[in-house]
C-alpha cells in the first residue's frame, strides 16, 4: 500500500487538492493522509471548501496561522517534520506555491521521503515575489515535478531539472472547474442574492502582498477600480489581507461607497461569480486560470505572470497598477476589446491532470 501525506493550506491548494485526493482515493493501493497546516484558516478561506468541494476532513490541522514569512515557514516545517516522522509516508505532495508548500517540500527532502510537487515550473521571474522563491526551491526539492504546460516544462528544463523527473500533465483547476461547474450552477445563488445581472458586473479580487503592502499601488487599484465603477458595478470579495490595508490606509469607507466589497465567498459561489461577470480583474494566479476556463477575459494587476500563455492568447492583459488612471484606462479597454468564448485555445489539458498525476505516482509505488 503506497502512503502519501498531501500538504495544503491555503486557498488556492484546496481547488486543487479536490480533483486530486478524489481520483487518488479512488486508486487501488493508495492510502491518502491529508495535513492542513492552516496558512488559511478563516471559515470562508478554509472550511467553506472542504465542505463544497467533497473534500475529507483534515487528518492534521496544525494551527500554524498568521505570521512573518519567516516565522510562519518556521512553525510549519517544525510541525510537518513531526507529522512525516511519525506517518512515515512514501511521498509527500505538495501543490502550487504558498509557505505551505515549501514547508512540505523541505520537511519532507530533509527527512529523505520523495517530494511531488503539483504545479511545478511556474515563473514569473521576479524573484522579490515570495511565491517565486517558493516554487524554485519547491521544484529543485522535488522528485517528480507535475508541470501544467509546455511552457512551465521549458522552465524546468532551462533550469537543469531532468527530463525523466518532469512530466506535462495539465492543469489540475481545470479539473475541478470541469467536474464541479455544473454544481455550482445547480446550487449557487450568489448572483441573485447581490442583484446582479449576467454580464452586467467586473469580478475584482486583490489580495498579494506586493499589492495590499504598498501604499502607492493599493491607492492606485482602489482608485481604479472605483473609476471603474462609475460606468458598471465592481464586485470585490474582500480578502482580510486586504481589507486590513485598506483600513490603514484610511480608504476603506472612501471605496466601500462605491465598490460592492463583499466577504469572502466559496469556491461555488466564486465560481459563478466568475462565470456570469463581464470582465474579472485580479492579481491571482488561480483566478487568472478559472476566467479563461469560464471564458471571461481578464485583466492581472501586476507587473508579470507566469501564466504567460494567457497574455499570448490576447485572453489576459497585464496591468501595472502605477496610477489610478493606468489601472481604468486596461480596464475599461479590455471590456471593448476581449475575444470572444469561441475563440479560446487548448491549453490546459482535457480534465484528466489528476488521473495522469495519480497513474504516476501509482507507477512509482
Amino acid at each position: 500500500m503506497m502512503h502519501i501525506v498531501t500538504v495544503v493550506g491555503a486557498r488556492p491548494q484546496f481547488i486543487k487538492v479536490a480533483a486530486v485526493s478524489r481520483v487518488l482515493r479512488g486508486t487501488p493501493g493508495v492510502r491518502e493522509t491529508l495535513l492542513h497546516t492552516e496558512q488559511h484558516y478563516d471559515a470562508n478561506l478554509s472550511d467553506i471548501f472542504f465542505d463544497e468541494l467533497e473534500i475529507p476532513p483534515p487528518d492534521y490541522r496544525l494551527g500554524i496561522r498568521s505570521g512573518s514569512h519567516g516565522a510562519q515557514t518556521g512553525r510549519m516545517l517544525e510541525a510537518i517534520e513531526t507529522v512525516l516522522l511519525d506517518e512515515k509516508p512514501d511521498w509527500v505532495l505538495v501543490y502550487g506555491d504558498t509557505n505551505s508548500t515549501l514547508a512540505g517540500a523541505v520537511a519532507a527532502a530533509k527527512l529523505h521521503i520523495p517530494v511531488a510537487h503539483v504545479e511545478a515550473g511556474l515563473r514569473s521571474f521576479n524573484r522579490r515575489m515570495p511565491e517565486e522563491i517558493n516554487r524554485i526551491l519547491t521544484d529543485h526539492c522535488s522528485d517528480l515535478l507535475f508541470a501544467p504546460t509546455d511552457a512551465a516544462v521549458a522552465n524546468l528544463e532551462r533550469e537543469g531539472v531532468a527530463a525523466g523527473r518532469v512530466h506535462c500533465v495539465g492543469d489540475v483547476m481545470y479539473d475541478a472547474s470541469v467536474y464541479f461547474g455544473g454544481k455550482a450552477e445547480r446550487t449557487s445563488v450568489i448572483r441573485e442574492e447581490l442583484d446582479l445581472e449576467p454580464q452586467g458586473y467586473v469580478l475584482a479580487t486583490i489580495h498579494r502582498a506586493e499589492n495590499t503592502d504598498d501604499s502607492r499601488r493599493l491607492r492606485a487599484i482602489a482608485a481604479g477600480l472605483a473609476a471603474v465603477a462609475r460606468q458598471l458595478p465592481v464586485v470585490l470579495p474582500l480578502h482580510p489581507r486586504t481589507r486590513a490595508a485598506l483600513q490603514r490606509e484610511g480608504i476603506y469607507e472612501t471605496y466601500a461607497a462605491s465598490l460592492r466589497m463583499i466577504d469572502p465567498v466559496g469556491y461555488l459561489d466564486m465560481t459563478m461569480l466568475e462565470k456570469s461577470a463581464r470582465l474579472i480583474v485580479t492579481d491571482s494566479g488561480g483566478v487568472q486560470k478559472e476566467s479563461f476556463f469560464h471564458g471571461v477575459p481578464c485583466v492581472t494587476l501586476r507587473d508579470e505572470t507566469e501564466w504567460v500563455e494567457l497574455v499570448e492568447a490576447g485572453w489576459n492583459c497585464l496591468a501595472p497598477p502605477g496610477t489610478s488612471q493606468a489601472v481604468a484606462e486596461c480596464i475599461l479597454d479590455a471590456l471593448h476589446t476581449a475575444p470572444s468564448a469561441e475563440e479560446r485555445p487548448s491549453l490546459y489539458g482535457g480534465g484528466r491532470a489528476a488521473e495522469r498525476i495519480a497513474r504516476f505516482l501509482r507507477a512509482r509505488a
